[in-house]
């Protein structure tokens, strides 16, 4: 153990570049840093997120359609650019750098769309659209958050881990438990706090809060310095990759070096498949590490494609969900009615309580199944469990949303009452523990995976996954409703919910995700 300790060492240093010191840096005490400003992080990101629909529409007079594919496109980007933030990490900056970085761009983007928001000159009079200037503004605005976004989201938690020693499994998954802990409250305070300062005080405040949490959070990320450990880029992976694989295409015909060990090259079943790549070997340019690299990268390649249909449906959440809370009873009291974004406590206060309770069962479990056994090399919930029993739940959800669409429609097209909002929580309920379970898994099992030099960009596939979703969420009910018009009757073309047939789409959705979830069954047997 102390021998791993040691090696581990020698791939990191100090802030000055000099060798690791065990008891000066990493350790939970930085790791906690990392948690801490997870929660602020995120509580800006949702926060604005969750709600630009309604500026869009209020303020900057955008249809809803409109306002609508600007917040995907930008909920979108910003994750897909969690790629570029990941191969920055891995090859050019240390993740810390690229934090910073990353967030100086969401902080500027920030102060753009808050100095618009104070200022009518920026904005468009009423009834009319925004003009080219205040339109670019917006954009420019939108689109540096997004593009720090996505830096800070494979940075930050890849930091976050790289404090801890990872021959110690059992303590690199509580990390990502309590990562997403984080990331959940962070979640709350935006659906609860923030939501009330949008309505009720307006976006002048709520985007100068958020400035001044995101430059809070900056600061506090940066008083962990001296005791952070910094994994030193080792240049572009993505290079590498490339030229493995056009070795291994040129050289396709060429005999393995007898010299070549089999069961050296192919000390797991995971790379079998992809035994092609030896024959890179025959260049002496390339290093067997390099081979090994490009096959572990390749086979994180089918769980990524298999995790993307369920972020198909937390789009919905943002989208058809909120349109259903509008159109429900949402009165809590007579005085007081629950925002349509709001739903999100229900799932959140769950996933809050659950991890700790899960944390201390998995505790006791360990001390009890490996008495004989060091507890730091286990893990009781591996993370490809974890993410199947997401898609499982993704699948379920949708059939419980469809389900309570059709509820939802009867009341109000035959009895001509309004459902009562809270139906709606049964399938933010289902998707919130989908969604922990998947995006926690993921996270976890991509940076554990993932190569030493590629851990920032394999991390950030989870966050790809999301993405990816998002779009083709989008393009889905493109198909739909293209299908669907052909046939007569087009499921999500009006504006009138009870005259679209949002059910049957929910259902397609549950479909899909019960099929998706069987090929996620077969690769990760595969694995």
């Amino acid at each position: 153990m102390a021998h791993d300790i040691t090696e581990e060492n020698d791939e990191f240093v100090d802030w000055k570049g000099r060798e690791v010191q065990e008891a000066k840096h990493k350790g939970i005490k930085s790791a906690a840093i990392v948690c801490v400003v997870e929660v602020l992080e995120n509580l800006v990101f949702l926060s604005n997120a969750t709600n630009f629909v309604s500026y869009f529409r209020s303020s900057m007079h955008y249809t809803s359609a409109e306002a609508a594919n600007m917040v995907t496109n930008f909920m979108a980007t910003s994750f897909l650019l969690t790629v570029v933030g990941g191969f920055i990490s891995d090859s050019f900056f240390t993740r810390f750098k690229t934090f910073l970085l990353s967030g100086s761009i969401e902080l500027l983007g920030l102060i753009m769309l808050t100095i618009q928001a104070n200022n009518a000159r920026l904005r468009p009079t009423t009834g009319n659209p925004p003009s080219q200037s205040q339109a670019a503004l917006l954009y420019v605005g939108l689109y540096a958050m997004a593009t720090g976004i996505g830096g800070i989201k494979s940075s930050l938690p890849a930091h976050g881990a790289d404090q801890l020693a990872h021959s110690n499994k059992r303590l690199i998954s509580s990390f990502f438990n309590w990562f997403f802990f984080s990331l959940c409250t962070g979640g709350l305070l935006s659906c609860t706090i923030m939501v009330w300062i949008e309505e009720n005080k307006g976006w002048q405040w709520s985007f100068s809060i958020s400035a001044a949490v995101l430059s809070l959070a900056i600061i506090l990320f940066s008083s962990g310095y001296p005791i952070y450990r910094y994994r030193l880029p080792s240049g572009s992976p993505i290079t590498r990759i490339f030229k493995v694989f056009f070795y291994a295409a040129r050289n396709r015909k060429a005999q393995q070096p007898a010299a070549m060990n089999e069961n050296e090259l192919d000390s797991g079943s995971s790379y079998a498949k992809f035994r092609f790549l030896n024959k890179a070997l025959t260049k002496d340019s390339i290093s067997l590490n390099q081979v090994q690299e490009t096959k572990t990268f390749l086979g994180l390649l089918p769980i990524f494609a298999s995790t993307i249909m369920m972020n198909c449906c937390l789009a919905q959440l943002q989208t058809f969900s909120v349109h259903q809370g509008v159109v429900m009873n949402r009165k809590i009291t007579r005085s007081f009615e629950l925002p349509p974004p709001s739903l999100s406590i229900f799932p959140l206060v769950f996933m809050l309580l659950s991890i700790p309770v899960y944390e201390h069962l998995v505790l006791k479990l360990v001390k009890k199944k490996n008495s004989s056994t060091s507890p730091q090399k286990t893990s009781i919930f591996p993370p490809l469990k974890r993410i199947g029993l997401g898609l499982a739940l993704a699948s379920a959800s949708m059939a419980v949303a469809a389900i309570v669409e059709v509820k939802r429609r009867n009341y109000s097209v035959n009895d001509h009452v309004k459902l009562s909002i809270f139906w709606l929580g049964f399938q933010f309920l289902l998707l919130g523990v989908s969604d922990m379970c998947t995006l926690g898994g993921m996270l976890e099992f991509f940076y554990s995976e993932a190569p030493e030099s590629m851990r920032s960009m394999c991390t950030a596939l989870a966050w790809c996954s999301t993405s990816m979703g998002y779009f083709i969420s989008s393009i889905l009910v493109s198909i739909t409703n293209s299908v669907s018009r052909h046939a007569g009757n087009e499921w999500l073309g009006g504006s009138n919910l009870d005259e679209n047939r949002l059910d049957l789409f929910y259902t397609v959705l549950c479909v899909l995700n019960f099929l998706n979830f069987l090929n996620y069954m077969y690769w990760a047997k595969r694995y």
